[in-house]
């Protein structure tokens, strides 16, 4: 019998509003196309300050 371990949870504001609009940006979380796909490279340290500081300024931007 196998057992399968957790690999861990990679920290994600996906919210699984996926749509990019006219200039490059996810409607749901904020981050282009670019930082989507970067976003498994990134340490759980960066993807916190993103969270935390980045992303939300670019909505209130946005908004």
């Amino acid at each position: 019998m196998f057992s399968v371990q957790p690999t861990g949870i990679i920290l994600t504001p996906c919210i699984g509003v996926c749509a990019l609009d006219a200039l490059g940006y996810c409607e749901g979380c904020h981050r282009t196309g670019a930082e989507i796909a970067a976003w498994r490279s990134l340490s759980d340290e960066q993807r916190r300050h993103f969270m935390a500081e980045v992303l939300p300024q670019r909505e209130r931007e946005r908004s």
